[in-house]
This record gives structure tokens, sequence and C-alpha cells, in this order.
């Protein structure tokens, strides 16, 4: 099945098709909210207790979809276990050169998980440049972008300004998603 065809079934048949994530307000469970939101259609959400019980039962079938993290579910797509139909990125991931992003369906649509490094409110600006500049060091090592891809990742060097508007953007950006879910702290 295609994304094309996963939107049009979903489309006609809106909330037949259970949706697995690792839990309510996952990366998973928002990332697919925000394709409902985007593309127009319902899921019904089916909330595991983490991605592994989610892929599980996914591979076995109780699931008909799901949107993971590139590292959780990258060995099932490499080895046919799971279909993957497109990546949440804007670009391709490396270890899947074939999958086409989602946006190329969904224009517009990016649901990227990322990972930084944060230090308390007070702390000296010339510490702050100092792990900044070693952060971005290691990144440029060829070694850690060779690992970082073998997972599904990319190392995104940056300023310390750079990150906090990122961080202001997905705020903004993840809150409609929220809002338009109606998801809720249990």
């Amino acid at each position: 099945m295609s994304l094309y065809a996963l939107i049009a079934l979903a489309k006609a048949s809106p909330g037949k098709l259970n949706l697995a994530s690792g839990g309510i307000g996952s990366t998973g469970h928002m990332s697919a909210e925000l394709l409902q939101m985007m593309a127009g259609i319902k899921f019904t959400h089916v909330p595991y207790r983490g991605e592994a019980p989610a892929l599980t039962d996914l591979i076995a079938g109780q699931a008909q979809l799901m949107v993971s993290t590139t590292g959780s579910s990258l060995q099932y797509a490499k080895a046919g276990t799971l279909r993957a139909l497109a990546t949440t990125t804007d670009d391709r991931v490396a270890e899947l050169p074939d999958l086409p992003p989602l946006s190329k369906t969904v224009p517009g649509y990016q649901a990227n998980a990322w990972n930084g490094l944060c230090a308390p409110k007070g702390t000296p600006a010339e510490i702050i440049a100092l792990l900044n500049k070693e952060v971005n060091l290691a990144m440029a090592d060829p070694k850690i972008k060779e690992r970082m891809a073998s997972l599904g990742g990319v190392a995104l060097p940056g300023s310390p300004e750079d990150y906090g508007r990122t961080i202001a953007a997905d705020t903004e950006k993840w809150a409609r998603v929220v809002r338009f879910s109606g998801a809720q702290v249990n």
C-alpha cells in the first residue's frame, strides 16, 4: 500500500484504521495527529506503553499503521518485517534511500524528532560558547556522523540561538497539534 492509498482509505473510512503509538503525547502519536490534521483524515489511536509493544502489535497485524522513531523501526523496515511508507523528515533517510518524505504526499508536513544539549539558566556565556563549540566539533566527526546515520539520524550543528529558535517554533507547532488532537495528560 502506498501513502496515497493509505490516505484515500482513511478518507473513505474515517476511524477504521488503528494507529498504534508509543503512548499519548509520544512523538509517534503527535506526528500522526499532525498527519491527520494536515490530510483531513481520522485514525483510531491505540496508545501503548512504549514503542516496543506498539511495534510488536503492528508486526502482528493488531494495528494497521504507526508513526515510529527511525531508531525503533529501522531494523524492521530494512528486514522487510514492516513496510515503511515515508519518512516524516524533509529529507530521505540515508539508511532507506528509496523512502520518500511524507511531504511529497502531504505538502508542508514535517515531524522531526531532535535532541539537544541544555544548560541551567544563568550559565556563563563563555561556558555555553565552549560547550557549543565542542558539540559542533563532535558532530562534525565522520565516525559520529556515520553512527547517527546508521540510526536514521542527522547531525545538525548550530548555535545556541539556532537551537532556541527550533525550540520556540516547535513549541508553537506542537501546541496547535495537541489542541487539534484533544490529547490530555492522564
